[in-house]
This record gives C-alpha cells, sequence and structure tokens, in this order.
C-alpha cells in the first residue's frame, strides 16, 4: 500500500510514500528542503496505489505532465 500526494502553496509538490501520515507530519514539521520553500501547503489530493513502485511511476508520470492541475480530478481509489 502507497500513496500519491499533491501539496499547494505557493506552487505544487508531488510526491509518494507508503507512510502517508508520517510523511505529511515531517513535511509540516519543515524536514523536507523542498516544502519548506513553497510555504503553508494545503494537501490537494491523495491517490492510493497498491504498491510502492505503482506510486513513484504515478509520481514521476504527474511531474512529467507539467499540468498537475488536471491530475486534482484524478480517482482517489
Amino acid at each position: 500500500m502507497a500513496w500519491v500526494y499533491i501539496l499547494k502553496g505557493s506552487r505544487y509538490y508531488v510526491g509518494s510514500t507508503p507512510t502517508l501520515i508520517k510523511r505529511l507530519r515531517d513535511h509540516r514539521r519543515g524536514n523536507t528542503h523542498t516544502t519548506k520553500r513553497i510555504g503553508d501547503w494545503k494537501l490537494t489530493k491523495v491517490i492510493y496505489c497498491k504498491t510502492l513502485n505503482e506510486a513513484r511511476a504515478l509520481e514521476v508520470r504527474i511531474k512529467k505532465s507539467k499540468n498537475i492541475k488536471r491530475w486534482l480530478s484524478y480517482p482517489s481509489f
């Protein structure tokens, strides 16, 4: 089980993780260099994936699309 998530601050951030709550906590505490720079952020999308490999592949696909907003309507489950 893994998750792909999209955060919205001053720009979008896309990530994937097998431990969503822990990862979001790390972002909130400022333990992640990239999300420190986007300021206050809001979790805008979470997509469930069966495996971490599937989640990583979807994360790359979203990032390569250069249009993160269109993924906000992607089914979550």
